[in-house]
């Protein structure tokens, strides 16, 4: 009697989710004789401009299951979910939890899997800033030390599992499954209007994507941030699609109707991935804050300012187009940028846009090697 399909959970929470989660479930579904993959949004964030236009940019299905969750604080996220997730996985029992990212709905969905005795595999493993201020960089840690499969983009992440005592069985670099979701794509984001429908022609414009608590839940740090952007654009033109916590504080702050009084900043409400992308690869540089634009800009080889002190990233900045950036540096930046004096990097290794062909693999030989996966621990 033929083995039914193995139920797979994909958890999606926020926009980089989706962007992991689409090849995966693409080359999952395209296995159909072994794999069932089911899609389950959490809700964590459910904008229709951050949620569901990703969903339909990237030919997902609507979500098999849906929990709902909403925002709140990260206490209320992380319970939320592990609540709602652990009722699901108590009627629909998966075979293996595939969990993406850094998000609260991560460590979360792990930690049911785990505590329930169900497979869980981390896709973007082992990355680290070193900063554990970012409550990004505690899910990562704990999602790491509980999951049975660690699927690494990058050899830095391999290494920093390694530092800490992981078992090499358990890590493979399958490479950066976001460049698979731009390649998916390119064809219907270089068709896409992108700064042409914004007046804007390629190269004479930056993108700001700005959200990190860090940056933006302070009037004194926001502000000054919003000074910097208005004095960069005086060289060149912005085009910032403002996510939904950044225009609450800018609005709570009083500082959004001055922005957008700027002739040189277009406000622009968020975008669906290609859109966004559309607008990145045309761009002179990237000012953001974001872990995955960082990415995305080194595989396009453009100039990246990221506003942070650290990354878990560095492989951008090592071999990529980033750079980190303070806040007084930015002008600096930009001038270099417009210079030529940046430096355009290159690919690091398994950023070929076959990542998820390779994370299908990596979970046939798991199943092959562990046999049934409710026993496997």
């Amino acid at each position: 009697m033929p083995t039914p399909p193995r139920k797979i959970h994909l958890i999606a929470a926020a926009r980089p989710n989706f962007m992991k989660v689409a090849p995966l479930y693409h080359a999952l579904a395209r296995r159909g004789d072994a794999f069932a993959p089911c899609l389950v949004h959490t809700g964590q964030h459910y904008d229709p401009n951050m949620s569901d236009a990703f969903f339909r940019d990237l030919d997902l299905p609507k979500p098999h299951h849906f929990l709902g969750i909403g925002s709140g604080s990260h206490a209320e996220q992380t319970a939320g979910v592990m609540v709602a997730y652990e009722r699901l996985c108590l009627s629909d029992r998966p075979d293996l939890v595939v969990v993406v990212g850094d998000v609260n709905s991560t460590v979360a969905a792990a930690l049911v899997a785990t505590k329930l005795h169900i497979p869980c595999a981390h896709l973007e493993a082992g990355l680290r800033s070193r900063d554990r201020r970012m409550p990004e960089e505690i899910n990562r840690l704990v999602t790491d030390a509980i999951s049975d499969l660690l699927w690494t983009p990058s050899v830095d992440g391999d290494e920093n599992l390694r530092a800490e005592g992981v078992p090499a069985e358990k890590i493979e670099c399958v490479g950066n499954i976001m460049i698979d979701s731009y390649e998916m794509m390119r064809a219907r984001i270089s068709a896409d209007p992108g700064p042409a429908a914004l007046g804007f022609r390629p190269r004479e414009f930056a993108v700001v994507t700005l959200h990190r608590p860090s940056n933006v839940d302070h009037r004194e740090s926001l502000g000054r941030l919003v000074d910097g952007l208005k004095s960069i654009s005086e060289r060149l033109p912005l085009v910032f699609p403002v996510h939904p916590r950044t225009r609450k504080k800018l609005e709570e702050f009083g500082l959004l109707s001055g922005l957008a009084a700027n002739q040189r900043i277009r406000i622009i409400e968020p975008l669906g991935y290609i859109a966004f992308m559309a607008l990145v690869q045309a761009a002179r540089c990237v000012v953001t804050d974001s872990g995955g634009v960082q990415e995305e800009t080194t595989y396009l080889g453009i100039p990246c300012i990221t506003l942070r002190d650290t990354t878990e990233r560095p492989i951008t900045v090592t071999e990529g187009s980033n750079r980190l950036v303070r806040l007084e540096g930015l002008a600096a930046a930009v001038d270099d940028v417009l210079a030529g004096r940046w430096q355009t990097g290159r690919r690091p290794r398994y950023w070929d846009g076959q990542a998820a062909g390779r994370v299908v693999d990596s979970i046939a030989r798991w199943f092959e090697r562990t046999g049934s996966p409710t026993t496997a621990r």
